[in-house]
């Protein structure tokens, strides 16, 4: 059972069984080649999807000509007055105060 210089026991049939695998070396070569095909290919179509999802929204800083983040500025600045006139707008209301909380989906 001692092995000899080699490495191998003299009792195995195969002095060749631990090379055995480059007999398939092609096949093996083959898959992982269309495996790493396979890969590239969809990292390719995820970053295509992720730019055409970039190219549908509206990001302002993009998509607005130059003087335009300045108009949004000053509009976002704007209010709806000093707030007298939310008190004119109440008195002239024709909603009831009363009325129950409307929750989108509840039937009263």
């Amino acid at each position: 059972e001692d092995p000899v210089g080699n490495g191998h026991e003299e009792k195995e049939n195969n002095p060749f069984a631990e090379y055995m695998w480059m007999e398939n070396e092609e096949d093996f070569n083959r898959q992982v080649e269309e495996e790493l095909q396979e890969q590239e290919f969809l990292d390719r179509c995820f970053q295509e999807m992720l730019e055409e999802e970039d190219q549908d929204w509206f990001i302002p800083a993009r998509d607005l000509p130059q003087g335009m983040g300045q108009l949004q500025q000053q509009l976002h600045g704007l209010s709806m007055g000093d707030g007298h006139g939310s008190e004119d707008i109440l008195s002239k209301s024709n909603l009831n105060p009363d009325a129950k909380e409307f929750v989108p989906g509840v039937k009263y």
